[in-house]
């Protein structure tokens, strides 16, 4: 009963936090189960255990595309996926009537709701120094490695190695992605026009853990304590409006002390939240 594994056993071990079944606890079901769902929410998005990095694979179709390729209004291709998407009009004293058109990307796929941050995509590496049996990099090894298998051999292949890369990194730049979370959207900013159908990619990134899934969820120790805190609050909040109400043996209501009491523990586990459950940012280093 201490371990919670399923959501209501999470509910019931907040519920018994609280005083239950010895006192009852005056918040519906429905505010229960809404503050089950604020609190998991929380935790996948700040709490570094409720994500897992996950390398997920996608094979582009040729809606993909197509979409990436979007048209211009005139018909011809545009194959960085810029589409005329909505227009302005201002009169302007002395100059009429003013019209500005306003384009975004269609260059996007679609990213499961579950993924809530991307590190990065695997490069698209299309080059002839690295691409294929034939690339500089195979031959450099086959030749000169292969046959020499000495210190001298793989210290001059790994040097040789990084200036061809020195090479590919300033003649071949890096695709460009953006995402957002609010989105689930993934913008691949690259030359539709030269992606084929069926080609795999491969994400970099973190995946909200499922509590369904991973029941261990519900008996993660920040989450258990947030969650009482937050049938408290609203516990007090409900008990609010009967404040000043006598109950037999002059007993008073105080609703307001319950919420005030909740909000103070609130302040104070989310400040823990950031100093022992969250990973902290990066310093920026230089300019």
């Amino acid at each position: 009963m201490a371990k919670p594994a399923t959501r209501q056993g999470l509910v019931d071990y907040c519920l018994r936090q609280l005083g239950a079944p010895v006192l009852e606890i005056n918040v519906d079901d429905d505010q229960v189960d809404d503050l089950v769902d604020d609190a998991i929410q929380l935790f996948n998005e700040r709490h570094f255990d409720g994500v897992e990095r996950m390398y997920l694979k996608y094979k582009l179709t040729q809606d993909d595309i197509d979409r990436g390729k979007a048209n211009n209004k005139d018909g011809s291709a545009n194959t960085v996926g810029i589409v005329t998407t909505t227009g302005t009009s201002t009169n302007v004293s002395g100059l009429g009537t003013v019209t500005s058109n306003w384009y975004e990307s269609s260059n996007f796929i679609q990213v499961p709701d579950s993924v809530v941050g991307i590190e990065k995509i695997f490069k698209f590496d299309t080059s002839a120094i690295s691409n294929g049996m034939f690339s500089v990099k195979y031959q450099l090894f086959l030749n000169d490695v292969a046959f020499n298998l000495g210190y001298n051999g793989l210290l001059s292949y790994s040097m040789t190695k990084s200036y061809l890369e020195d090479i590919d990194m300033m003649l071949t730049t890096d695709k460009q992605v953006r995402y957002n979370k609010r989105q689930d959207r993934l913008y691949l900013d690259i030359d539709w026009g030269s992606e084929n159908a069926d080609t795999f990619i491969i994400l970099d990134c973190y995946r909200a853990l499922d509590p369904n899934t991973f029941t261990g969820v519900y008996n993660d120790t920040f989450l258990k304590k947030y969650l009482t805190i937050l049938i408290k609050r609203q516990w007090g909040l409900n008990m609010m409006k009967f404040t000043g109400t006598k109950l037999p043996g002059g007993i008073e209501l105080n609703g307001r002390q319950y919420y005030e009491d909740a909000e103070r523990e609130l302040e104070d586990i989310k400040q823990r939240m950031s100093l022992e459950y969250e990973l902290p940012p990066l310093d920026l280093i230089g300019w």
